[in-house]
């Protein structure tokens, strides 16, 4: 996900409003400042949730989803204001500024918090510092498909392959630095094989490439793979996630031939430094109950985006694992973004 051109995804046809450009300076990197305390009346007034990627991405269509149901719990508008640019950090810059009140949320990705800080020269923001972490909301898993002439059925018969082929077997990504991209790096440092990167403009452009038989794999996520899976323009061997998906479960884990292996985009809740404990706690209970909506989850089931609704006290270990996994590949892999 982490490029400089935003995926292209099939909207829901939602419309909610966009919000008016949150104001503020909030210092501070901790929960438990005076600031944001009022967490018994939150909310009294509008809630803005920032999306650091254009609309139409898994994203927006994610935000659009929980705001709507959000914001018919809680009786107030919750808005989504899409601030794409610099590979999400526009977005994240604005929110590290807003007041520390609740009223300005951000739905992150690991491919802003674990990835950037990686790929690009410096942030405009304090990565450690700049965010108080209300939950890990939902992950999205890839499917690492092939195109049909390929002769492997499974992950362990393209490792065989890519052994045999040193070099031979290329796949595709949405460019360098993108998720897809550093999940096949992830896997080729994992297995001990080299793959030839392909990047692409985009997400769509280097699908098609792998159904032109322009590559031999991608690692394509859950929402934009499923259509083509079905059709038998490509082959699922392996999901990235450590269980089958329910989109698709008859495709086994990577984790099964290589253990421990786990490579997926997660949507995290974040608001701005300094906002207390009782009021994150709230903010979360909120995404909570919306993930738990039966018409929620029947929605992302369409997306094959998995509910989690964590709690803020488990997201710095989950943070903390994302990002040394994915700086640890990003710098032993020498990779650069477009």
């Amino acid at each position: 996900m982490l490029t400089k051109r935003g995926l292209g995804l099939a909207a829901l046809g939602m419309t909610i409003g966009t919000a008016a450009r949150a104001q503020g300076t909030g210092q501070g990197s901790s929960p438990g400042s005076a600031q944001g305390s009022g967490a018994a009346e939150w909310p009294q007034r509008q809630v803005t949730l920032v999306v650091p990627w254009a609309p139409g991405g898994s994203t927006d269509t994610l935000a659009r989803v929980l705001a709507q149901r959000v914001s018919a719990d809680l009786g107030r508008p919750v808005v989504v204001d899409n601030r794409p640019g610099a590979s999400g950090t526009v977005g994240h810059s604005s929110v590290s500024r807003a007041q520390p009140d609740g009223y300005t949320l951000l739905l992150g990705t690991n491919s802003t918090y674990a990835m950037a800080p990686f790929l690009l020269n410096s942030l405009p923001y304090d990565n450690d510092r700049g965010f108080t972490p209300i939950g890990l909301l939902a992950t999205n898993a890839q499917f690492f498909c092939v195109h049909p002439s390929v002769r492997a059925n499974d992950i362990a018969e393209l490792i065989a392959l890519a052994k045999a082929q040193p070099g031979k077997i290329s796949y595709s990504s949405s460019g360098a630095g993108s998720s897809a991209h550093l999940a096949v790096e992830l896997l080729n440092a994992e297995a001990g094989v080299e793959m030839l990167h392909v990047p692409y403009r985009g997400g769509a452009p280097a699908l098609q490439a792998l159904i032109a038989n322009e590559v031999q794999l991608s690692a394509v996520d859950a929402v934009s793979a499923l259509q083509p899976m079905r059709a038998g323009a490509v082959r699922a061997i392996a999901v990235s996630s450590p269980q089958p998906d329910p989109a698709a479960p008859e495709v086994k884990p990577i984790a099964a031939t290589v253990p421990g292996f786990e490579s997926s985009t997660d949507f995290s809740l974040f608001a701005p430094p300094g906002v207390a404990p009782a009021l994150g706690s709230r903010i979360q209970a909120a995404f909570a109950r919306a993930l738990e909506s039966a018409e929620v989850r029947e929605k992302l089931a369409t997306m094959a985006i998995r509910p989690v609704g964590g709690k803020p006290e488990d997201f710095p270990a989950y943070q903390k694992r994302e990002t040394e996994k994915w700086g640890g590949i990003i710098r032993a892999r020498n990779i650069k973004p477009d």
